[in-house]
């Protein structure tokens, strides 16, 4: 069937925004950037009684599946399913299932697969838009409304465990930001504590050029630092210089600036060069605890090499310091070089006209405060349990993600038909998995 044969399609309209007399009432007004909220509980906008009577808006009740009409962006083809009374805007179309022969919330996770799709049948092509009359043309092939509900069911159950685990990799990442400045100022005392603020007991701080740090701390540059792993800092040695033909699909990594994202190294879209080539290049290959730094554009990005990166090379565009051992732990100062304090002498020194530029002098003429390694290697430890854990949380979220695109892709072609069995056993697995 057509959806215009089981829907019903309503457009909306904006008030003017000339008149103060329509807005800041009481009736929800959706943009269309609120699609992007999934499932509409509520919306921040407001229009007032008479805005709704002297506009194209109308107020409709839940639930309804919205769709985005128009946008360059992901707006357009997005879909939400609507849970509270409102209006909208102009960009949008409700659609209200009819009850008998469809359900909304079948339609909502229908019309999210077919995203791509929806997007293909915009007027104009690529560039174009949605309206009324294409969407009441868009097919829909329908279960019996009991299977229906059933696909909803498990898509809704899947669709909880990836909202509950957002929040909870939400909250950690909250977590690590808090104890990322609380842990590079103030740090852990001998019994293991995080040391009181300044203000609270500023017996335990000493003030300097870097504001107040704790009494057990030292200031030093990062050239004195590498001065004593033999002076790597000052001599380079830079990134290889490779060119496109000797790049391969599987081989050794080759770190850009690029694939250092949130202090971690990314492999999603690395590039790699053969073994041989990586022997002959073997100056530039990296070890456990060095430092890799991004020496143009984006000054902030640096990561610590760990054991499973040994071996990668230190590509273009990057530059490679190297610590000495058992005194700087690499992960702790990859985090402290990334803090504002540090993150502004860089800045201050950085060289180019069209695109900031560090290189060794500037590097090594920052200064860090630097508590012992046993101070350091406890602060890493704890900053790198929680983004273990929100790593953790990401990789069941793909999973989660994956297996959802893998069940709308069986149940909503009838590739697989849903029976009580599979909605019993796909629950709690989903369950499982939040």
């Amino acid at each position: 069937m057509t959806l215009g044969n089981i829907c019903e399609c309503v457009l909306g309209g904006t008030p003017s925004t000339e008149n103060p007399m329509f807005w800041g009432g009481t009736i929800p007004w959706m943009a269309s950037g609120d699609v992007h909220l999934r499932r509409i509980h509520d919306v921040p906008g407001r229009i007032t009684e008479t805005g709704l009577r002297c506009s194209n808006a109308t107020l409709i009740n839940p639930p309804a599946v919205a769709v985005g009409l128009a946008g360059q962006g992901k707006t357009r083809g997005t879909v939400a399913l609507i849970l509270c009374s409102l209006s909208t805007n102009q960009s949008i179309a409700l659609l209200h299932a009819n009850g008998s022969d469809l359900r909304t919330d079948y339609l909502f996770h229908n019309l999210d697969r077919r995203y791509e799709e929806l997007r293909a049948r915009s007027s104009g092509g690529g560039r174009g838009g949605l309206s009324k009359a294409i969407l009441e043309a868009v097919p829909i092939d329908l279960p019996p409304i009991n299977e229906q509900q059933r696909i909803s069911n498990i898509l809704d159950t899947l669709d909880t465990a990836i909202r509950e685990t957002e929040a909870l990799i939400d909250k950690f990442k909250a977590v690590k930001q808090g104890l990322l400045h609380d842990l590079l100022t103030r740090g852990i005392d001998a019994n293991g504590q995080l040391r009181p603020p300044q203000n609270e007991a500023p017996q335990l701080y000493k003030e300097s050029p870097l504001g107040w740090i704790p009494r057990e701390w030292e200031e030093v540059t990062l050239g004195e630092i590498s001065s004593r792993a033999g002076g790597l800092l000052q001599t380079g040695p830079f990134g290889s210089q490779l060119h496109a033909h000797e790049y391969v699909a599987d081989g050794i990594p080759v770190i850009m600036p690029q694939d250092m994202v949130n202090s971690e190294l990314s492999i999603e879209s690395i590039a790699r060069i053969t073994l041989r080539k990586a022997v002959v290049l073997s100056r530039h290959r990296v070890r456990p605890n060095d430092l890799v730094f991004s020496r143009r554009g984006d000054l902030s990005r640096c990561v610590a090499i760990e054991d499973t990166h040994e071996g990668w090379l230190c590509g273009t565009g990057c530059l490679l310091a190297r610590l000495p051992a058992g005194e700087i732990n690499g992960y702790w100062l990859s985090l402290v070089y990334q803090q504002r304090g540090v993150q502004s002498q860089v800045m201050g020194r950085a060289v180019g006209s069209t695109m900031a530029n560090l290189n060794t002098s500037i590097l090594a003429a920052i200064t860090i405060a630097r508590p012992d390694i046993a101070e350091q290697d406890e602060i890493a430890r704890r900053l790198k349990s929680v983004g273990q854990r929100i790593a953790s949380e990401e990789r069941l979220l793909a999973k989660m993600k994956l297996e959802k695109t893998g069940l709308m892709d069986d149940l909503l072609t009838g590739r697989i038909r849903v029976t009580p069995l599979l909605e019993s056993a796909q629950q709690p697995a989903a369950q499982t998995g939040a």
